[in-house]
């Protein structure tokens, strides 16, 4: 598990393919803070330069948008309407359970709202947004009608991503053909391809839909493959174990670390506290020796530290202080 999973998150070995594709292949990347996700692509893609994902923001091949679990994600503009459509009635759902000041009506008449305003005035910022609908229904109108973080909000250079379009604008209009039955089962590809053999529990967490829901799907797919209760897309890597695995550096909020890729092992039951606590519930920052969390990393003032959790040997520590220097290049855009 632990190989398949890190070859399939592109980080056993740095991957030549157009960044959509990477996006695609590893099931979107999590993007709640903006140099996150440029940094979780770097780890995976050769000689990725910094501009390059504002780039793809800029000429929409990319969009970041709130889809699984009512968080934002990276994905390509072709996998965002499948997937928004996959998760959109379990996202109000979950919505609707833990936020009890509107009901769904009033916020799909907000929604439709802030639809006719941005329509007819171009995209909105959060704080106009909040001002023209009220607090409460501005955090949760979006999930009533699709929105994408705009460039240039929601970049290195402009971290916060709180500039709004519909995506229907910035993308153009979700496919005639698409059924919630075909983006439901896009999407649970999606996970089999970037983080397989899974149990149908792991998928559902991960895509925040009920499990009964990616039960349904998995019956729909007959060319799965079965490992007594895990399931997998046929001929996905599956390396031995053995397989070399390089030092990568992770940002926070990275998928392969949460609970639906526990049994990967990425991250040690034992060291979880050390990156998942109440002071740290985005995460941090950290680096994988030989597939495992070993340890954590910041960068300040032009210089990237790492904090091992226990003593490497020389030959990692030598390996995880060229990686720093190449990701604090990164970091200073050379």
């Amino acid at each position: 598990m632990n190989r398949a999973v890190l070859a399939r998150q592109h980080l056993l070995e740095r991957s030549p393919a157009p960044l959509t594709d990477m996006l695609d292949t590893m099931a979107c990347l999590q993007a709640q803070y903006a140099p996150a996700m440029y940094i979780g692509l770097w780890s995976r893609m050769e000689a990725l330069e910094r501009a390059a994902v504002t780039d793809a923001l800029e000429r929409r091949t990319v969009a970041q948008g709130t889809l699984m679990r009512v968080t934002i994600h990276l994905a390509s503009a072709t996998d965002y309407w499948p997937i928004s459509l996959a998760v959109r009635d379990a996202r109000r759902a979950a919505w609707l359970r833990f936020r009890r000041t509107a009901t769904a009506d009033e916020y799909a008449a907000a929604a439709d709202r802030l639809r006719e305003r941005i329509t007819a005035h171009g995209p909105i910022t959060r704080t106009e947004m909040e001002a023209f609908l009220g607090r409460e229904l501005a955090i949760g109108a979006g999930l009533w009608v699709d929105l994408v973080r705009r460039p240039p909000s929601g970049t290195w250079e402009r971290r916060r991503a709180g500039l709004y379009d519909l995506a229907e604008t910035w993308l153009g209009p979700p496919p005639p053909h698409l059924t919630i039955d075909g983006a439901q089962e896009h999407l649970v590809r999606r996970y089999l391809g970037g983080f397989g053999p899974a149990l149908p529990k792991e998928i559902a967490d991960w895509a925040g839909l009920p499990l009964t829901a990616v039960r349904a799907v998995l019956d729909r797919l007959p060319d799965l493959r079965q490992f007594g209760t895990l399931v997998d897309l046929p001929g996905a890597p599956l390396p031995p174990p053995d397989t070399p695995a390089p030092v990568r550096f992770l940002p926070v909020w990275d998928a392969s670390l949460l609970v639906h890729c526990r049994r990967a092992q990425l991250l040690r039951e034992d060291h979880r506290p050390l990156v998942f606590n109440v002071k740290t519930p985005h995460s941090a920052n950290t680096f994988l020796v030989d597939g495992v969390v070993a340890g954590t990393w910041r960068y300040d003032k032009g210089r990237l530290t790492t904090a091992p959790f226990e003593p490497l040997g020389k030959a990692a520590a030598r390996a995880v202080d060229d990686e720093a220097e190449r990701l604090a290049a990164f970091h200073a855009d050379r």
